[in-house]
């Protein structure tokens, strides 16, 4: 049964899937010029390892994680690195550092890359090699797989939720995989149930994808695993939302779903794992979806992290029909992109050339009426419009007691806003801030905790000194006294 009245709020958005799923997955073609960033989408870039004239082979490691919430970078083609520099890409701040390797056309893969015995490897080496792999989040965040599985491993998780509710309305990328890959999707499933510790398995997909639930039925024969159709309301893929729906708990505020027994990954992570423990292959590829009215023959593409978008655009017969924008991600959730010299990176699931027609004409921005329309599909259960009086009043205390913190971004609350309100931009933008603060916060606290126990230690020493001084005197007089 659909968990639709388990899911709170949200939207029900015209899907525009069914031209980009009517070809099957196409592979594009390898980049004659990779530009492989060094942020694949979490925020934190990892750091080349590598030198300009050095090369590479498919899969050759290029980039190190600095990071806890980073991931390795593996080369996506074989050739040479001819520059490291910084380049258009599709991280919030619109530039980043990117390694560019000319593929000589070769396909050499590098020996390192080799099947793994997953079945027979304790699970710390398994996740060792899921990092090594640089294995992320392929729904958008781009978060390290391995570092996910590891905190579930840590709180003795019990259950996995694969999640394939693809909800937003350009998106497919994922419901392809399932159609085609299922095979994969579970293989990458039984892995991570080795990796976390979880004993079971729930694949949740929205109840309008039939052919995807149909396959992977076929395909689970592991009794672990369970297909579970959900109401197909966006945004049934944010992480708590799909939690809810699928197991009816809540995530307690700012906590993870390990702490209450729950792990969630992505189809396509689940698929990439699959390779890695088959093939040996890290992530240097995706499944993204091209489309829009502005593009020729929308589709799915297997593509190399690193190809242009304007390379996938043309793939898909190129630029038609007068696109006015190109967004990275779906309408609801993405990020419009200043141009298609922008590489394809682990974080973007879809690319989307909007034509006027695509768009929704947005006016003129007007004062908040109090019509409650965007507390009534706000997902997270959220009050916007206090929210918004909040901000505008710059009250950060009252942002926090308004939950700000919890603001998934999804859009909903601009969907439905009859003043035009841009909400979710000013609460991304709130919400960067508050981070930062709080890490600047955090950061005097480490500096502050360092300068008093550099202060005690002085301290500690000096009288030791002083000790040692008296010692030294007591016994001097000692000795002159006898």
């Amino acid at each position: 049964m659909a968990a639709r009245n388990r899911f709170p709020a949200g939207l029900e958005l015209p899907p525009h899937k069914a031209l980009a799923l009517q070809h099957g997955i196409q592979p594009a073609p390898e980049p004659a010029r990779a530009f492989v960033a060094m942020d694949q989408g979490s925020g934190h870039a990892a750091t080349p390892a590598i030198a300009v004239g050095e090369r590479v082979r498919i899969g050759t490691r290029i980039a190190r994680a600095t990071h806890a919430n980073g991931t390795p970078v593996s080369s996506p083609v074989a050739g040479t690195v001819v520059s490291i520099e910084e380049h258009e890409t599709a991280s919030p701040a619109g530039r980043g550092l990117c390694i560019v390797v000319d593929n000589d056309g070769s396909g050499v893969v590098d020996p390192a890359c080799e099947p793994l015995c997953w079945e027979s490897m304790p699970p710390y080496e398994v996740l060792a090699r899921i990092q090594d792999a640089g294995i992320a989040g392929l729904g958008g965040a781009a978060f390290p797989a391995a570092a996910k599985l590891g905190a579930g491993r840590a709180h003795e998780v019990t259950h996995l939720v694969l999640n394939g509710a693809e909800c937003e309305p350009w998106i497919c990328c994922d419901e392809a995989l399932m159609r085609e890959r299922a095979a994969d999707v579970l293989l990458g499933a039984r892995v991570m149930l080795h990796a976390s510790g979880a004993s079971h398995c729930t694949i949740a997909v929205e109840d309008d994808k039939p052919e995807a639930i149909a396959a992977l039925r076929a395909a689970a024969t592991d009794p672990r695993m369970q297909i579970t159709a959900i109401g197909t309301v966006y945004p049934a893929g944010a992480e708590r939302q799909l939690l809810h729906a699928v197991t009816g708990m809540e995530i307690p505020h700012r906590e993870h779903p390990p702490t209450v027994g729950l792990l969630c990954q992505n189809v396509g992570t689940a698929a990439a794992v699959a390779r890695l423990v088959t093939t040996g292959e890290p992530a240097i590829r995706r499944i993204v979806t091209v489309t829009g009215s502005g593009v020729g023959r929308p589709a799915n593409l297997d593509a190399r992290i690193g190809t242009p978008l304007a390379e996938l655009a043309v793939a898909c017969g190129g630029y038609q029909r007068d696109p006015r924008r190109l967004i990275a991600g779906g309408t609801m959730t993405g990020r419009a992109l200043e141009t298609d010299e922008v590489p394809l990176t682990l974080a973007v699931m879809c690319v989307v050339a909007a034509t006027a027609a695509d768009l929704a004409v947005r006016g003129a921005e007007m004062p908040c009426i109090r019509c409650g329309d965007c507390a009534r599909v706000c997902p997270a259960g959220l009050l916007p419009q206090q929210l918004h009086r909040a901000l505008l009043a710059g009250d950060e205390p009252l942002l926090e007691r308004h939950g700000l913190v919890d603001c998934i971004e999804c859009g909903c609350c601009d969907y439905v806003c009859p003043s035009r309100i841009p909400l979710t931009a000013r609460f991304q933008r709130a919400r960067a801030a508050s981070s930062l603060r709080h890490e600047e916060r955090l950061r005097a606290a480490h500096l502050r905790a360092r300068f008093e126990r550099h202060e005690r230690r002085m301290a500690e020493a000096a009288e030791a000194e002083r000790r040692a001084f008296e010692d030294a005197r007591r016994r001097a007089r000692s000795e002159r006294g006898g």
